[in-house]
């Protein structure tokens, strides 16, 4: 058993890595990430809204939601040959893992039979797959395994405590249930949370408690800074300080030191130097590409510019391997 690979985080301990001197903090995380990855390479995922809008979820960032006026677009599930093609412009531009969303609040047997084809034919352009698509059965886990899927997304989001300020439609509960199903199943699980939604620092340790203290790691862990969107309750919150969120991806790293921890949402709004300290705090894979579902994403150019001043390598051949798991422990 890896000794860095723990399932026994309380709160408060938790806190006192966020509260170290920024020096100390990054140091301490930056030398974990070492020891368990190369440094100067990271992982590139696209993510496509396979189906968008008129999600009965009241989630508060979400442009998405049906309670929400947005003014965003509905669109129903998109055609197969439309994903492959995406699929394969963002494997033409570096990116190892296709990543698919689906505004619902769960899946029908008819819609996931759809996924599944997607699932199929996304694998054989030669690319790890991933879905999104709200809670799951264990039986539908059970399918989504049989056809090939890599890695299923169910972000928990926030806190146990700061939860119901954000979400009422599905519990916390819900969500860990279906993490539980997709681990059942046999499938990587990717799963984290967003930041900046007016959550205080117990709260982004505590999130962060509840992954990690997972009876396993999620082998990916997206990490996202809130895209404030019009017309959602969230519009206008305080936005976080950059520094604070470097301190998470750093906490993350120290806490899930096998995981892929991936800077997702709100890149587009970060300086290239935030990002910098990022990948050095222990951020080792990002969404790439020019959107994230419904809001924009950094280019790829900016991208593959900050890769070479940073001399940065995308992976080629991504990790294959579950990280090494310790002991399971008691969860909220």
């Amino acid at each position: 058993m890896n000794p860095q690979i723990r399932h026994d985080w309380e709160t408060g301990e938790v806190l006192a890595l966020f509260q170290q001197p920024f020096n100390d903090l990054l140091f301490q995380a930056h030398s974990v990430h070492r020891a368990h990855f190369d440094p100067n390479r990271v992982q590139a995922s696209t993510l496509l809204s396979i189906k968008t809008g008129a999600c009965p979820e009241d989630c508060g960032y979400c442009s998405q939601s049906a309670h929400h006026e947005t003014r965003l677009e509905r669109e129903r599930l998109l055609p197969l040959e439309e994903v492959l093609e995406a699929a394969r412009r963002a494997k033409e531009q570096g990116a190892t893992r296709f990543c698919m969303g689906a505004a619902w609040r769960n899946p029908t047997d008819t819609n996931l039979a759809r996924v599944i084809e997607m699932v199929r034919g996304v694998k054989d352009l030669g690319l790890e797959t991933c879905v999104t698509l709200g809670m799951l059965t264990e039986e539908q886990a059970q399918r989504l395994k049989a056809a090939g899927l890599d890695y299923y997304n169910h972000n928990l989001d926030t806190s146990p405590e700061f939860y119901g300020k954000v979400i009422t439609t599905r519990t916390y509960r819900d969500r860990l249930d279906t993490l539980d199903h997709v681990r059942r199943a046999g499938l990587k699980i990717c799963s984290g949370g967003i930041l900046g939604m007016g959550e205080s620092r117990a709260d982004r340790a505590s999130m962060l408690c509840q992954l990690a203290n997972l009876p396993e790691h999620p082998e990916s862990v997206p990490i996202n800074l809130l895209v404030q969107v019009e017309g959602t309750p969230l519009h206008g919150v305080e936005k976080l300080d950059p520094l604070e969120f470097v301190r998470t991806i750093a906490v993350a790293r120290i806490m899930m030191p096998a995981s892929w921890v991936r800077l997702s949402a709100g890149r587009q709004e970060m300086s290239d130097e935030m990002q910098a300290l990022c990948f050095f705090a222990g951020a080792n894979s990002l969404f790439y590409g020019e959107r994230l579902l419904t809001t924009d994403n950094a280019g790829t150019d900016r991208d593959l510019d900050l890769f070479q001043r940073l001399g940065l390598q995308m992976e080629q051949q991504v990790q294959t391997e579950k990280p090494p798991q310790g002991r399971a422990c008691h969860r909220a």
